[in-house]
């Protein structure tokens, strides 16, 4: 207990802001968002700005692709600040949500305002960065939720947050010890020998010993554990594609080197998962509390697929079999893939991730990507898909009651 000469340390204030669900949904609609940078700047150099605007200045510079130097304004904002409160759907929240953020760029971290923005739930973030420790006590919250991710940026974080996490004083979702199994490297020796379940293993391999094979001073399967020809290459930590590539030959390889500058590559076999009619059918898997919901299904006749490049908005027949897929996921999809789902979900662990998947021709669930920090949204227009609201209401709606359930159980445990 503090003495008299011992006061406790004041707690951090709160710093508001538009937040990430608001200002993506303006970028996402095509709103021109520089007059409002334009304005967050001028703040900043009269030095009038919020730690909030600051964040979600630094947020826009990353909008508008300018990524280092969005991060550059975000890291010299958490430095001062670490604590933030979104916009609240209710004037008088019955229950407060601490989410556990890293200092990484926007895709870096669970985009939960997304999950909660309608819920009526408050929504504090606050983010774990290096050299300033958490703080003690914590801002008064019902429940946390770890939101970083399995990556080398939010290594830091993650350790921050589990020496802590053994007398957190409410519950804690996705701790970090489970959300440490989803780089791809670990997860499939996690998940790998689920029944019904395809899963490529994925090898680190170097720089040095992919340009040794490519100049044909050392074979290709010597340096992937026995992977080869054709595989699929991307830098290690890379995401949504970014230098994707499958590459079926030595001078293949050679080709995508001379265009890459990383040191380290993940490196995988390359798995054939188009359909009877040539295309490929790529879905998004969202386990909340254990039950799969059906996300998306994006539909291309190209491998490297996701739902930005599936021209989906330029088809209707695309859309009607997203539209089947939704209507039908729990008799259909997840009963048809129920043991690899149900195997996944067990060892995973987590609270709430999600799938990215396809299903092979032998009728495997081929597992891409899990992850507990991609984007889960309600952004698309209800003209050109009326049957994605009501299923993404599903899911905000499911994991707005998780969260209920686990503060209800704690207060009953304690009471």
């Amino acid at each position: 207990m503090p003495t008299e000469t011992q006061q406790p340390p004041a707690p951090q204030p709160i710093a508001d802001r538009i937040g990430f669900a608001r200002l993506t949904k303006r970028a996402f609609d095509g709103e021109n968002l520089f007059p409002l940078w334009q304005e967050l700047m001028t703040r900043v150099d009269q030095d009038a700005a919020s730690a909030g605007e600051q964040l979600d200045l630094a947020l826009i510079t990353q909008l508008f692709g300018h990524k280092q130097a969005g991060l550059s304004v975000q890291t010299e904002t958490l430095a001062q600040h670490q604590l933030f409160r979104s916009p609240c759907a209710s004037q008088h929240p019955q229950m407060r949500v601490l989410a556990l953020a890293a200092d990484i760029d926007m895709g870096g971290n669970t985009p939960i305002e997304f999950l909660l923005e309608t819920s009526g739930i408050e929504l504090l973030t606050l983010y774990v960065v290096d050299g300033v420790p958490l703080p003690d006590p914590l801002p008064a919250h019902d429940l946390a939720i770890v939101i970083a991710s399995d990556s080398e940026e939010c290594r830091g974080a993650l350790a921050k947050i589990a020496a802590r996490a053994p007398t957190w004083p409410a519950p804690l979702l996705n701790p970090p010890h489970l959300i440490g199994h989803l780089d791809r490297d670990k997860l499939y020796r996690l998940i790998g020998d689920v029944d019904g379940l395809d899963i490529p293993a994925t090898i680190p391999v170097g720089r040095d010993a992919l340009a040794a094979v490519a100049a044909g001073d050392a074979a290709l399967a010597d340096v992937t554990q026995g992977v080869g020809y054709p595989i699929i290459a991307r830098p290690r930590g890379s995401h949504a594609g970014f230098g994707l590539a499958r590459i079926e030959d030595q001078a293949a390889l050679a080709a995508y080197l001379e265009g890459r500058i990383e040191d380290e590559y993940f490196v995988a076999r390359y798995v054939d998962y188009a359909s009877d009619d040539g295309m490929f059918r790529k879905y998004r898997i969202v386990v909340v509390d254990g039950k799969p919901y059906a996300c998306h299904m994006a539909i291309a006749d190209r491998w490297d697929i996701w739902y930005l490049n599936a021209g989906m908005a330029h088809s209707a027949s695309k859309r009607l079999e997203e539209a089947a897929f939704f209507h039908t996921f729990d008799f259909g999809f997840a009963r048809r893939h129920r043991t690899a789902l149900d195997g996944m979900i067990e060892r995973i662990g987590l609270d709430y991730f999600t799938i990215d998947c396809a299903q092979t021709p032998a009728g495997d669930l081929l597992v891409f990507e899990i992850d507990n920090t991609a984007v889960v949204h309600n952004m698309d227009s209800p003209e050109l898909y009326p049957y994605k609201p009501p299923q993404m209401i599903k899911i905000f709606e499911a994991f707005a009651a998780m969260l209920e359930h686990r503060v209800a159980s704690r207060r009953q445990s304690v009471a």
